[in-house]
């Protein structure tokens, strides 16, 4: 079988999934969806970087909805103010019966308050919706993937660490206050909801584990840069938030069963310096204590910053690339890793 795929935008980590989409043997790229006007009308080959596919772009979600797509990737530019935009656009290609994978901090909708309209949308249309990424996403699954060889788990907490300024995204920094002033009103609640993504993962491991829990708690920390920055892509004046230290908490009959955390910070100049251990380290407390940390190196040679920042988009992409047939074939409604059967890189093994 071969799918139908439309991208939804053309950035950075659509970019890579169209590429994938373009080299897998069983997929089609057949429509995109034109963020910006200037790119309305241009060949969607020339857009991600490969030769023209005789695919233009278009800013017209009923001609998309013509192409009669299998699934849609969905790969937007995301700020809070665009979220209520995003789930109507989701739920439009639901009930046509377009099953969607996604990023853009988006697992199940349940931290925007969408999940059940994405279910009621889903169910109408006969088709199904799958959140994902590297993190969270793809390190969650792996987390619980490590639990299948534990006798008794206690505790499962999974840290991505990276300084991160070669990670060219303003816009993401911005959701989350990178740049702001520590005294700035309601900055507390800028971290929390630029990171409420991971609320959702918590609760997404705790269901797949048939945990109960009780509450899902945030505790941020932040470093303030110690001299003016100047990234390339942003400045960040001394004394400003130059680093997040984040822990998502889910806790179950009083104890926290599941921590997942971040620290990010741009370069080694803020205050307080968390050691870095670069990549995601998981540690399960249990019969036996599992240890992982997973890492992944461009080719050998390679060190640009411009290719690190390639590689972390393209591993955001993949995970949902390589979930278009299960989810195609899925129940209708939001599904997660949970529901999937084992996903791999079909089509992607080269000899």
């Amino acid at each position: 079988m071969s799918y139908r795929v439309v991208l939804w935008t053309t950035g950075h980590v659509a970019t890579f999934a169209g590429r994938a989409i373009l080299d897998h043997p069983e997929m089609e790229l057949v429509g995109a969806f034109a963020w910006s006007a200037a790119k309305v009308g241009r060949d969607v080959g020339e857009l991600i970087g490969r030769p023209p596919l005789g695919v233009v772009a278009t800013d017209d979600l009923d001609a998309l909805l013509a192409l009669k797509p299998d699934v849609v990737g969905y790969y937007p530019i995301l700020d809070p103010a665009s979220i209520p935009q995003h789930v109507d656009t989701r739920c439009r290609f639901l009930e046509a019966g377009v099953n969607v994978v996604s990023t853009a901090n988006l697992l199940t909708g349940h931290w925007w308050g969408a999940q059940a309209r994405f279910e009621e949308a889903a169910t109408r249309g006969g088709a199904s919706l799958f959140g994902s990424g590297v993190n969270p996403g793809f390190v969650n699954q792996l987390a619980l993937t490590a639990t299948g060889v534990c006798s008794e788990v206690r505790r499962i907490s999974i840290w991505e660490e990276a300084e991160c300024s070669g990670y060219d995204s303003p816009d993401l920094w911005e959701t989350v206050a990178f740049g702001h002033a520590p005294d700035e009103p309601g900055l507390h609640e800028r971290f929390r909801r630029g990171t409420t993504v991971f609320e959702d993962a918590v609760v997404m491991m705790a269901d797949a584990l048939e945990l109960p829990l009780d509450e899902v708690v945030y505790v941020p920390d932040i470093a303030l840069a110690t001299e003016d920055l100047d990234l390339g892509f942003m400045k960040i004046a001394q004394g400003h938030v130059a680093g997040l230290r984040n822990r998502w908490l889910g806790i179950a009959n009083g104890v926290e069963v599941i921590e997942l955390g971040t620290i990010w910070k741009m370069t080694e100049c803020v205050e307080p310096n968390w050691p870095i251990r670069h990549g995601w380290h998981f540690d399960i407390d249990g019969v036996p204590n599992v240890k992982m940390h997973l890492a992944c190196a461009p080719p050998k040679g390679e060190t640009s910053s411009e290719l690190l920042m390639g590689l972390a988009m393209l591993m955001t992409a993949m995970p949902t690339v390589h979930a278009i047939p299960h989810v195609v074939a899925a129940r209708p409604g939001v599904v997660t890793y949970k529901d999937l059967p084992l996903i791999t890189a079909v089509g992607c093994v080269r000899t």
